[in-house]
């Protein structure tokens, strides 16, 4: 099937490790059968980066097929790249690899999925890890990470401030922890803050 895809999209599947091949074609399997998925395959960094790379060439072929392929070809190709991207939803902790699954998101209006990203922030992703995607190019990745940050306990984002690449994205989200959400804590950081710099 992945071979009607295209020379590309054939060869980014033909390079996928076997667990990595396994999880889509597990996850293809249970959306297919609306059945649970029936066991947990192994998921680690390379099978990140691998299925980005699928996700990747699937979207550009999808983004070209209305002309080139036929209707029902077209309609498989989607479902395999959303079936992609929903494991990479569930799985991922890469920051790089958030933002590509945001861009595609909001490429396509979904803000469900943007909302769901969201909630995956604080829960999957390390600290470092968000404020990074702080750093990001695009607004809405930004701002995801900018408002996931605030929903930390205020003790870990101190913890931040002691990182030369971190500390001012860390200072802002206590700022807005302190202006906000009322945060008395992150409002006596944020004025001893402000001390220091003055001096």
């Amino acid at each position: 099937m992945i071979e009607d895809f295209g020379g590309r999209i054939a060869t980014v599947w033909s390079e996928l490790r076997s667990t990595t091949r396994g999880l889509v074609e597990q996850a293809l399997q249970a959306s297919n059968t609306a059945s649970p998925q029936a066991r947990n395959l192994p998921y680690d960094p390379r099978a990140d980066l691998e299925l980005s790379r699928l996700l990747a060439a699937l979207d550009d072929r999808a983004s070209e097929a209305g002309t080139v392929l036929e209707t029902e070809k077209n309609e498989r190709l989607r479902h395999v790249a959303n079936t992609c991207a929903a494991v990479l939803q569930d799985k991922t902790q890469s920051a790089e690899v958030f933002s590509q699954l945001v861009r595609r998101a909001e490429q396509q209006r979904d803000y469900r999925r943007i909302d769901a990203l969201a909630d995956a922030l604080v829960s999957r992703f390390a600290p470092t890890e968000i404020c990074e995607l702080a750093r990001n190019e695009d607004v809405v990745v930004r701002a995801l990470a900018n408002e996931a940050l605030t929903q930390f306990p205020t003790s870990v984002l101190v913890g931040l401030l002691s990182d030369p690449v971190d500390s001012e994205i860390a200072r802002e989200a206590l700022r807005r922890q302190a202006m906000e959400y009322g945060s008395e804590e992150a409002r006596q950081i944020v004025n001893a803050l402000d001390q220091v710099d003055d001096l």
